[in-house]
C-alpha cells in the first residue's frame, strides 16, 4: 500500500508484491503515482488491483475505465495485474474477464479472491482454465478464509496438480495451515496483515521481521522436502 511496505517486504524475502488500496472494501485499484512511488523502491514484481468497487460484478463502462488505468499502471512500472469478475449468479464471468485480459495479452496476472464466492469450486476452476494469460489464482478455500476452507484446497490441489500449480493460499493464512498445503504441491503463499502490527492496514507498515517469519518458514518446508 505504501513505498515503506514494498521495502520492509522486500527486506523481509518476499518474492512479489501486489499493490492496493482501500482494504477496507478488501483491496481496490491504488493511484498511479503510489504505484510509481512503489517501483521506486524496489524491484520485487509487481502486481497492480484492477477493482474499481466492493462488488465481483462488473459493466462495460467500468471495464473501459480499468483498460485505461492498466495501461497506465504498466507505464509506471507494473509487472501484472490481480482481478477477477463474478456473474450476479456468482459463477466466474468469463467474457468480462477475457475481455479485460485480452487488452494485455502478454502481460501475466492473478484471478484473486472473487473465487471464493462461486457457488460451484470445480466449475469455476474449469471456467479459470479458458481465460488467457492467467497464471495465478488467490483462493482461501472459502470466503471466511483458509481456517475454513483448508481441507477443501488440500483435496483440490492435490486431486489436480495443475489447480496446485497456480494455487496461491491466501486470506487469514496461518503458519499452521502451510505445511499441509505444501505437502499437496501449493507453493504460493499470499499474506497481508498479518506481517503487519498487530494485523493493522491503517496504522502499521509491513515489518521485515513478520515476513522473514514466513520466508523462514517456507525455507524450512523446502529443506524438509529435499531430505525427505
Amino acid at each position: 500500500m505504501h513505498p515503506a511496505d514494498a521495502e520492509a517486504a522486500q527486506e523481509g524475502g518476499a518474492d512479489r508484491l501486489e499493490l492496493c488500496a482501500s482494504m477496507e472494501a478488501d483491496g481496490l485499484s491504488p493511484s498511479v503515482s503510489t504505484v510509481s512511488a512503489i517501483r521506486r523502491s524496489t524491484d520485487l514484481p509487481l502486481r497492480v488491483m484492477l477493482r474499481l468497487s466492493d462488488s465481483f460484478t462488473t459493466n462495460g463502462a467500468e471495464l473501459n475505465r480499468l483498460t485505461a488505468m492498466a495501461q497506465s499502471y504498466l507505464s509506471a512500472g507494473a509487472d501484472g495485474f490481480v482481478f477477477g469478475f463474478l456473474t450476479p449468479d456468482n459463477e466466474i464471468d468469463v467474457e468480462s474477464t477475457a475481455a479485460l485480459a485480452s487488452t494485455f495479452a502478454s502481460t501475466p496476472w492473478t484471478f484473486h479472491r472473487a473465487i471464493d464466492a462461486v457457488l460451484e469450486q470445480r466449475a469455476a476452476w474449469r471456467a479459470l482454465r479458458t481465460l488467457p494469460g492467467l497464471d495465478c489464482v488467490l483462493t482461501a478455500g472459502s470466503a471466511l478464509g483458509v481456517g475454513h476452507g483448508l481441507d477443501d484446497l488440500c483435496r483440490l490441489a492435490k486431486e489436480e496438480p495443475a489447480v496446485a500449480k497456480v494455487m496461491m493460499a491466501g486470506g487469514s493464512l496461518q503458519p499452521e495451515h502451510v505445511p499441509w498445503l505444501y505437502q499437496v504441491g501449493v507453493r504460493r503463499f499470499h499474506v497481508g496483515s498479518s506481517v503487519r502490527q498487530d494485523g493493522s492496514w491503517t496504522k502499521a507498515y509491513v515489518n521485515s521481521r513478520f515476513v522473514r517469519a514466513w520466508r523462514n518458514l517456507l525455507d524450512a518446508q523446502d529443506d524438509r522436502g529435499s531430505t525427505a
